[in-house]
């Protein structure tokens, strides 16, 4: 009997997905991520000339080199909150100033889409805690949870 072809390939996926999730759960994936998303708009819009038909809008700013600091700062950070989560705290901070500064240096903070992000990231940066192992409560005769 042959084993199935793709047998190996679905064991090393289930594996690499484990441990993506337990990579994942030991830090503040979604607040880096939102963080990092963030940095995107803010860095691409002040150079974006998007055309609707015949209609060419600029958004360029004198502050265009701002942008780009600001948005490649909320991207290091993210990454911060990723790969140093006992930083966490001071990336929050620091994400949420520089979601508060791109509102005026870079047309309002990639058109309030890199400011909300960026924001939202370090909120969660900031109230993110590592867990510990959960124990499972004691349960009585009558399905009651014990406080011991």
């Amino acid at each position: 009997m042959r084993a199935h072809p793709f047998a190996g390939a679905a064991h090393r996926l289930r594996r690499w997905r484990r441990s993506f999730w337990l990579w994942r759960g030991r830090r503040p994936f979604w607040a880096g991520t939102l963080t990092l998303v963030g940095g995107l708009p803010i860095m691409y819009f002040p150079y974006a000339n998007p055309s609707f038909g015949t209609v060419t809008i600029t958004l360029a700013t004198t502050a265009g080199a701002g942008s780009l600091i600001i948005g490649g700062l909320l991207i290091v950070l993210g990454l911060t909150m990723w790969f140093q989560q006992h930083s966490r705290i001071f990336a929050g901070v620091a994400a949420i100033l520089l979601a508060l500064v791109s509102l005026v240096v870079s047309n309002f903070g990639g058109i309030l889409m890199g400011y909300g992000l960026a924001l939202v990231g370090g909120a969660l940066a900031i109230a993110w805690v590592p867990g510990g192992p959960v124990a499972a409560p004691e349960a009585g005769a009558d399905g009651a949870h014990r406080a011991g």
